[in-house]
């Protein structure tokens, strides 16, 4: 009997085939993800002649560092930037991780009477927007926002998609016999929520907080409409405005020849400084992501397999 155990494949083991194609493919995957990031790199440390001449390279033909010498130039503001960039990210992200799972956890619970209608209404925000105006008008005129910290907070706080994404997870994997139990106890449902909802939640719980890491990180959209002036700019926005004055002067002879007059760079350049910045603004996520990947993982199996 042992024998015919130890001969036989259990069912969901896959065949020698299917597995080395699954790994060819995803290594295949990995190289289309992880070469665009390589050729950016190697662009941002090539001298900008070369690249006008001889196009892109994974490894630069004449090593130069004028593209992050030009960024040097304004490190007082990049600095600046990253400390706004960072507050917003983490104070955003961890306010709405909280947010979320508080609107989430309610909407979970069979035992809760209006669970149906808050879920529709959360998922009507959905298919249904204001529009950019009243939006805008919201957060100037009413709460009043307006060149401040909140304005780059505010507006992302809160996401329907990741509630229901969190209420799928509360649902099928937190076991209802735990909360009754809890409360047979003589628990209450805030510290049900916290004591054994949420220990049990970190994979969704991390795998929210990553993509709103990243949203965070990654707007320039709210400091462009909520903030004048360059004091509380995010590092994205500061890039962009920086990547559109370079495309004007590239695009504008008598505007660099003024430059050049003046005592400025005589070779400006604009194409090897994009790269440069894609490289400064995209650095700390990719060294967060590795701590948030074990759950992360585990959180896009939210609601595919229920036991």
């Amino acid at each position: 009997m042992s024998k015919s155990l130890s001969g036989s494949n259990p069912k969901n083991q896959l065949s020698g085939w299917a597995s080395t194609l699954i790994n060819i493919f995803f290594v295949i995957y990995s190289a289309l993800c992880i070469l665009p990031l390589l050729l950016i790199l190697s662009v941002s440390f090539s001298d900008e002649q070369s690249v006008m001449t001889h196009g892109y390279r994974f490894m630069p033909e004449n090593f130069n560092l004028a593209a992050y010498r030009f960024l040097m130039k304004d490190i007082s503001q990049i600095v600046h930037s990253y400390g706004i960039s960072l507050t917003v990210t983490v104070i955003g992200t961890i306010l709405s991780v909280i947010i979320i799972a508080l609107y989430a956890y309610p909407i979970s619970r069979n035992n809760f009477p209006q669970a149906k209608y808050f879920t529709f209404f959360v998922f009507l925000t959905m298919l249904i927007s204001g529009g950019l105006v009243p939006w805008y008008l919201v957060y100037v005129q009413m709460l009043e926002l307006k060149d401040t910290l909140w304005a780059l907070i505010m507006p992302l706080i809160m996401s329907a998609f990741w509630v229901l994404i969190m209420r799928t997870f509360f649902k099928e994997t937190v076991p209802e016999a735990v909360l009754e139990s809890a409360k047979i106890d003589g628990a209450g449902e805030l510290r049900i929520f916290i004591r054994i909802v949420l220990p049990l939640s970190l994979p969704v719980l991390a795998t929210v907080a990553l993509f709103q890491t990243l949203t965070y990180w990654n707007d320039w959209f709210l400091s462009l409409m909520f903030i004048t002036d360059n004091h509380n700019i995010s590092v994205q926005y500061f890039l962009y405005k920086m990547m559109v004055n370079i495309q004007y002067l590239s695009s504008n002879p008598n505007a660099m020849a003024e430059i050049t007059r003046a005592g400025g760079m005589i070779n400006f350049p604009s194409e090897t400084v994009r790269m440069a910045m894609v490289v400064v603004g995209v650095g700390p996520i990719v060294f967060a992501y590795p701590f948030f990947q074990k759950y992360f993982i585990r959180g896009l199996t939210v609601g595919s397999v229920k036991g």
